[in-house]
């Protein structure tokens, strides 16, 4: 990288949601600011195994950081790279096993499948219905599947069809199951009275009703079912959003970049409707 190291990244926001080009698209919502240095003449040398360590290492804390500092899902993978990279550029060469020394192309690719590793484990503490719904998601889309292979997923996930039908998630008839679109999801819905919220449901009733009744309906909410519950489903918004986009789903992908890009406003909106003012909203951001 001629003789250069990645010492910082800042994402910035620089970019205005309602210019002409944000509009009804996924353009970046941030520029991406890498510091470099000269490379030090005594950098170490690594093995790709050497490399996945320090990665794997050191890149979690990175893109939660980023993460927590509501970086568009956009530009998350933009994002990523210089964390990744910083590590990569820290050594002389980073060698592959048969001696060669690993390419950037490479280099980059490696920093993405960590990154949808990171998302991944996120699944990891979602509720029995969220898992097969992220799971039948990612393999149907919005599209119809058969419901013997519904039935076998939804066991394998500690899941039952019927229950998520009866919540709303999903449809079954014919002997096709699909998942409900945002148009299915009702904005008079009401989180007390429902017995059991998958976080699935909790987060596109919110992206309804952010599309419906813009940040302060989705605000409210927030307000009832917690704002912890609501950084659950930010999350959740980037895992989906990475389907989405390796899938080529522009409309659903929109949707859930603009939930995340939405939830700081959605955030503070939420404290005051709790009655909770200026000062209490910057607790809930300093927790979440």
């Amino acid at each position: 990288m001629a003789g250069l190291c990645i010492v910082a990244t800042w994402p910035m926001r620089t970019e205005q949601r309602k210019r002409m080009r944000a509009i009804q698209s996924n353009a970046l919502a941030s520029s991406i600011v890498l510091v470099c240095r000269p490379r030090p003449p005594d950098a170490p040398l690594a093995t790709r195994r050497e490399f996945l360590s320090a990665l794997r290492k050191e890149m979690l804390g990175a893109l939660k950081r980023l993460q927590e500092g509501n970086i568009a899902p956009v530009d998350l993978a933009q994002a990523a790279i210089g964390p990744g990279m910083a590590i990569f550029s820290g050594y002389s060469r980073v060698l592959e096993p048969d001696g060669s020394a690993m390419t950037v192309r490479t280099a980059l690719q490696i920093i993405n499948q960590e990154l949808d590793a990171h998302l991944k484990e996120s699944d990891v503490e979602s509720d029995s219905e969220t898992l097969f719904c992220i799971a039948w998601f990612d393999q149907y889309g919005l599209g119809p599947g058969p419901f013997g292979e519904a039935e076998v997923l939804a066991k394998a996930k500690n899941a039952r069809v019927d229950h998520l039908a009866r919540s709303g998630v999903v449809s079954s008839k014919g002997g096709k199951v699909l998942l409900s679109a945002l148009s299915d999801y009702l904005p008079e819905w009401e989180p007390t009275s429902d017995v059991r919220i998958s976080l699935w449901e909790c987060t596109h009733h919110l992206i309804k009703r952010l599309q419906v009744g813009g940040e302060q309906a989705a605000a409210a909410l927030v307000a009832r079912i917690g704002p912890g519950r609501g950084e659950d489903a930010k999350n959740l918004a980037y895992r989906l959003y990475t389907i989405c986009e390796r899938k080529g789903w522009a409309e659903e992908a929109l949707a859930y970049n603009e939930f995340v890009v939405a939830w700081p406003e959605v955030l503070k909106n939420a404290a005051f409707i709790m009655g909770e003012g200026p000062q209490k909203t910057l607790d809930m951001e300093e927790k979440v």
